[in-house]
C-alpha cells in the first residue's frame, strides 16, 4: 500500500481492532482462550487485536462465536469491508471492465453538493468532452484492462456529467497550466476540449481556475484529488484508488486546495491562457 494511503486505512483498521479487543474483554476471556476456541495460535489473536493483522470475514465470525457475540458479526464484517474499500487497486476495481468502475462512482456524485477538484495532469472527468474521454479511457484500457468496454465507459462518464446541471450543486475545478497542453488525442480533440472548457466555465455554479506555470510559485504540485462536500476525499494514484474519510486528512486536502486556489487565475486571465493553448494547436 502506498504511503499516501496508509494513514486513513491504518486508523480505520485500528478502530476495528479496538472493537474486537473489547469483545474479548467484555466476554471475560483471555486472548489464549479465544485462540483455543477458534483453533488458532495465541499470537494470531494478539496480532488481530492490536491491528497488526487484518482479519478475514471468517476470522470475525469465529471471533464473535468464541466471545458469544454472534449478533455483532454482521456489523463488524461491514466495518471490515469499509476498511478494505478505502484502498482499492486498479486491478481489483477494473477487473470487470471500465464501465462498471465508472458507474460505481455515480451515487457519490449524486449525493454531493459541493465538489472541489485539483488536477495536475488531465482535465477532470466532469469537464471532459466525449473525444477527450474516449482517448483517456482507451489509454487506460490498453495499459491495464483486459476487457474492452471503452465505448460503454465513455457513455457512463458522459451521463455522470448531468450533475453539473441538476440540483443546487457547486463546482470548483483547478487545473495546472500544463494540462492545457497535455497532448491527449490529436489537435481536433484538444481544440474541442479547450473550447468546451471556455463554455462550461461560464456556468454560474462552476468555477474553473488555472494554476499558472511560473517561477517562484508558492507551492509545488501535488497528486490530483477530489473533495466531496466535507465528507471524503478521493485520490487516484498510479496503483490504485484511495478514499479518505478522516476529518483531519480531509482538512489537509481542503487547505491544500485553498492554497492552490489562491495562486490560480480565473476569468479573463484564465481564458487568455486557454486561448493561447488553442492558438498553439495551429
Amino acid at each position: 500500500m502506498p504511503e499516501a494511503a496508509s494513514s486513513s486505512v491504518q486508523q480505520a483498521r485500528q478502530l476495528l481492532a479496538d472493537r474486537l479487543r473489547e469483545l474479548v474483554k467484555d466476554s471475560g476471556l483471555e486472548g489464549k482462550e479465544v485462540a483455543a476456541r477458534c483453533g488458532w495460535y495465541p499470537s494470531k489473536v494478539s496480532r488481530i487485536s492490536t491491528g497488526r493483522q487484518k482479519p478475514s470475514e471468517d476470522d470475525i465470525r469465529a471471533w464473535c462465536a468464541a466471545t458469544g457475540t454472534e449478533d455483532q458479526a454482521a456489523d463488524l464484517i461491514a466495518s471490515l469491508r469499509a476498511v478494505e474499500g478505502m484502498w482499492v487497486s486498479w486491478r481489483r476495481m477494473e477487473r470487470a471492465g471500465l464501465r462498471r468502475a465508472q458507474e460505481a462512482r455515480l451515487p457519490l456524485y449524486e449525493r454531493t453538493h459541493w465538489f472541489r477538484a485539483y488536477s495536475p495532469g488531465l482535465f477532470p472527468g466532469l469537464l471532459q468532452t466525449f473525444g477527450y474521454t474516449e482517448d483517456v479511457l482507451r489509454a487506460v484500457q490498453q495499459r491495464r484492462v483486459a476487457i474492452d468496454d471503452v465505448a460503454d465507459a465513455v457513455a457512463s462518464r458522459m451521463e455522470r456529467q448531468s450533475v453539473l446541471y441538476e440540483g443546487q450543486r457547486r463546482f470548483a475545478f483547478l487545473v495546472e497550466e500544463s494540462v492545457l497542453r497535455n497532448g491527449i488525442g490529436d489537435a481536433d480533440v484538444q481544440r474541442e476540449q479547450l473550447e468546451h472548457l471556455l463554455t462550461i466555465g461560464v456556468l454560474p455554479n462552476v468555477s474553473v481556475g488555472v494554476v499558472p506555470t511560473r517561477l517562484g510559485r508558492a507551492r509545488m504540485p501535488v497528486e490530483g484529488f477530489w473533495i466531496f462536500d466535507n465528507a471524503q476525499v478521493n485520490v487516484e494514484l498510479v496503483s490504485g484508488y484511495l478514499t479518505i474519510t478522516q476529518p483531519s486528512e480531509i482538512k489537509a486536502y481542503a487547505d491544500t486546495f485553498a492554497t492552490l486556489a489562491d495562486i490560480a487565475v480565473y476569468g479573463p486571465e484564465a481564458r487568455r491562457l486557454v486561448a493561447a493553448a488553442i492558438t498553439a494547436l495551429g
